[in-house]
């Protein structure tokens, strides 16, 4: 049987400003975790980094994320082919507590946007308020952009890391780059 390799739905795709730089980002494993307390301390030692028990801010330790989503709900971000590894930690970690764990992986991709007008750009289709002060470093959350459901996470002043369904990417690129474009960023 032939081997499957997985294509990006934003491969080849780069854009390149003076203000604003746009770019998909590597492969990765994506996890969503759900649990309660003391499930989510259980989590945090099984992934390797800690998951945050502060409403809408991720988490990071070396090549990992884990992104608050919900009171018991969490966006889990490691290296690529990590998953099944990932899954025997948990259970083992986790043992007979009730919780759930599930890849997402082929589901989702990212894409990342640096630069001193990446807050006005994602605000031409995102209803927050992506000021420093209102969104500030670290912070995480569901959204909309246009009509498509994000996770946007701030991971610098002028850095924002989007996850979108792989389906709904291209569209979020190309409108992304249109605000770009008509907003002369």
């Amino acid at each position: 049987m032939p081997e499957l390799v997985r294509t990006g739905s934003l491969d080849g795709r780069h854009l390149s400003t003076a203000e604003l730089t746009m770019a998909p980002l590597a492969p990765a494993t994506r996890l969503i975790f759900r649990g309660k307390p003391p499930a989510i301390a259980a989590a945090g030692m099984a992934f390797g980094a800690p998951l945050s028990l502060t409403a809408c801010r991720a988490v990071t330790f070396e090549d990992r994320a884990a992104l608050w989503l919900g009171p018991d709900e969490y966006l889990l971000i490691g290296p690529e082919g990590t998953a099944e590894s990932l899954e025997q930690r948990f259970a083992d970690a986790l043992g007979q507590l009730p919780y759930a764990l599930v890849d997402v992986s082929q589901r989702q991709t990212g894409l990342t946007i640096t630069g001193s007008k990446a807050a006005i750009a994602l605000n031409a289709g995102c209803p927050l308020d992506l000021d420093i002060a209102d969104f500030p470093v670290g912070m995480c959350t569901r959204t909309v952009f246009c009509k498509a459901e994000i996770v946007l996470w701030r991971t610098e002043p002028n850095t924002f890391r989007v996850e979108v369904w792989r389906s709904f990417s291209p569209y979020v690129w190309e409108l992304l780059a249109l605000a770009a474009q008509e907003g002369d960023i």
